[in-house]
C-alpha cells in the first residue's frame, strides 16, 4: 500500500456511494478515507469500506466524540480515529482498541495534551484559521518525529505553503467530496491533490 499523509473526509456520503467513491480515490493514490460520523449511516458505511478495502488502503471514521464512539468504529474494523477536538478520554480509548488517533488540535496546550495522551498524529483544525505562520510556530516546540496534519482550508493550491511550515499532510474535505458529486470528479480531485503533495519542493 503506498501511503501518502492524504486523508480523503467524505463528510455526508450514504452507502450506496461508499464504494464507488473509495475506489476512486485508492486508484487516484490515496489510502487514507475517513467517513464522520455525522455522515448518513456511518458506522455502516466504514464497515462497508473496511470490508472491502482494508487491505488496500486505511479506512476511520471523523467526527469521533465519546468513547462509545470508538468502540462502535472499533466494531465494524474501522483502523482510526479523528476527532475535532483533543479529547484525553476519547485517544486513550482509541489506542487502547488498537486503531490510530488523530485527533483536533489548536494550541500548543491542545497538542500536549494529545501527545501525552497518546495521539499517532495531531490535525490542526481549523489550519485556515491558524494559517501556515500560527503552524510553524507551534511545530517548533513539537517532537519532530510528530507527524502533523492541516485540516480546514488546505488544498492542492496551498499545499506548499503548509509544508513549508512543517506539516506531513492534509485532510481534504469538500475539496474531494460533497454529496452529490460525481465518481470521475472525485477521482479527478484525487488526483490533482495526489500530484500535488508528490510535487512538493520543501
Amino acid at each position: 500500500m503506498t501511503h501518502r499523509h492524504i486523508i480523503a473526509i467524505l463528510r455526508g456520503i450514504s452507502n450506496d456511494e461508499i464504494i464507488s467513491a473509495c475506489r476512486a480515490l485508492i486508484d487516484a493514490g490515496i489510502t487514507m478515507i475517513e467517513v464522520p460520523l455525522n455522515s448518513p449511516d456511518a458506522i455502516k458505511s466504514i464497515g462497508m469500506a473496511a470490508g472491502e478495502f482494508s487491505h488496500e488502503a486505511l479506512i476511520g471514521a471523523g467526527t469521533v466524540l465519546s468513547v462509545e464512539d470508538v468502540t462502535s468504529v472499533a466494531g465494524v474494523g474501522g483502523q482510526f480515529v479523528v476527532s475535532p477536538d483533543t479529547n484525553a478520554a476519547v485517544i486513550r480509548a482509541t489506542r487502547e482498541a488498537g486503531l490510530a488517533s488523530y485527533p483536533g488540535v489548536f494550541s500548543p496546550s491542545d497538542a500536549f495534551e494529545a501527545i501525552r495522551s497518546g495521539a499517532n498524529g495531531l490535525k490542526f483544525f481549523p489550519a485556515e484559521v491558524l494559517g501556515p505562520r500560527g503552524i510553524k510556530a507551534m511545530k517548533a516546540v513539537l517532537p519532530p518525529d510528530m507527524p502533523v496534519y492541516a485540516v480546514g482550508g488546505a488544498e492542492p493550491g496551498n499545499f506548499a505553503e503548509y509544508f513549508a511550515a512543517g506539516c506531513t499532510g492534509f485532510g481534504l474535505g469538500s475539496y474531494l467530496y460533497k454529496p452529490g458529486i460525481d465518481v470521475d470528479t472525485i477521482g479527478e480531485r484525487a488526483r490533482a491533490a495526489v500530484a500535488a503533495y508528490d510535487g512538493r519542493t520543501s
